[in-house]
């Protein structure tokens, strides 16, 4: 650095200018701070504690952590979660961007279509999943008396262990749809016209040219919704919470609602803090895959 750039770097004006800017980030770093650093060092710091709701604290260091991987519960509960995943990711994805491409031409009640599909998105969870769960009830739902209809009898959806998850998964499938769609629309549009005319020119039909043209072209917003969606569902809780409570005989007990089980029922923050760290780890492991592997499938980065 330069004597003159040094002594405009100690001048009044560049000072006043430095703490302008301060002033201007200063409510994001405090809010940065205050309600997301210092929580996640304080949830870290418990889980390597013996911390009840009531009585003393006891350093325990990394034996949270051994007693979870060496809990079958956990493992149990971890393969619900990936169960979870690997149902809504695929289908989540699939879904969205074919309704993304029945809905992304200009013709007549196209708006009206993208309303309907979007609006489960900005509904409440909670009030999404009490509907579903009648819906889905045994005698009276009706999904079940729609079959009873049509001379089928409906089963016990959320009350038989091997129907209960994929009935949360397809209630969140329908839930979250809407807002990859959106992203798949906007991205489909954003292709350029002359690609698809080249294409054409070459003899190319529809399926050629999608996965010759769009699908590369829009690998991009596939890769921030695969992204976005396997995060959404490791994380799944509402749901759950509403319409199963882990059953039955804990079917559908995922990390997070064994998380906030063991905090708030259980009152043994120490090792809750020790699952929801080992879930943080998950989520930055599967992450940085993706973020790596993204190099050998992404073709079009802006």
């Amino acid at each position: 650095m330069s004597r003159s750039e040094r002594k405009l770097r100690r001048s009044p004006l560049a000072r006043e200018a430095n703490i302008t800017g301060w002033l201007f980030v200063s409510p994001m770093v405090l809010g940065f701070v205050c309600f997301l650093l210092f929580p996640m060092l304080m949830a870290f710091y418990m889980s390597l504690n013996d911390w009840p709701l009531l009585g003393g604290v006891e350093f325990s260091g990394l034996d949270n952590y051994k007693n979870a991987l060496s809990d079958s519960a956990f493992w149990k509960v971890l393969g619900n979660t990936f169960y979870f995943s690997a149902g809504l990711v695929p289908l989540n994805i699939i879904l969205a961007l074919l309704l993304a491409l029945l809905l992304s031409r200009s013709l007549p009640l196209m708006g009206l279509f993208r309303t309907a599909i979007f609006t489960p998105v900005i509904t409440s969870l909670i009030v999404w999943s009490i509907v579903w769960k009648y819906m889905l009830a045994t005698d009276m739902g009706f999904v079940n008396q729609m079959l009873n209809l049509l001379g089928i009898e409906g089963p016990a959806w959320l009350y038989d262990p091997k129907l209960a998850m994929p009935a949360v998964i397809v209630t969140s499938v329908l839930k979250n749809v809407g807002l990859n769609m959106v992203l798949f629309i906007a991205a489909l549009q954003q292709v350029p016209a002359h690609l698809y005319e080249a294409a054409k020119l070459d003899g190319a039909g529809r399926t050629r040219s999608f996965f010759n043209v769009t699908l590369p072209m829009i690998t991009p917003t596939l890769f921030l919704t695969v992204i976005m969606t396997i995060i959404g569902s490791l994380k799944v809780f509402g749901q759950i919470y509403v319409m199963t409570q882990g059953g039955p005989g804990n079917a559908t007990k995922v990390l997070v609602y064994t998380i906030w089980e063991t905090a708030f029922k259980l009152f043994d923050l120490g090792y809750a803090s020790s699952l929801a760290f080992i879930l943080f780890f998950i989520i930055m492991a599967f992450t940085l895959l993706q973020w790596q592997l993204r190099k050998r499938w992404v073709f079009h980065e802006n």
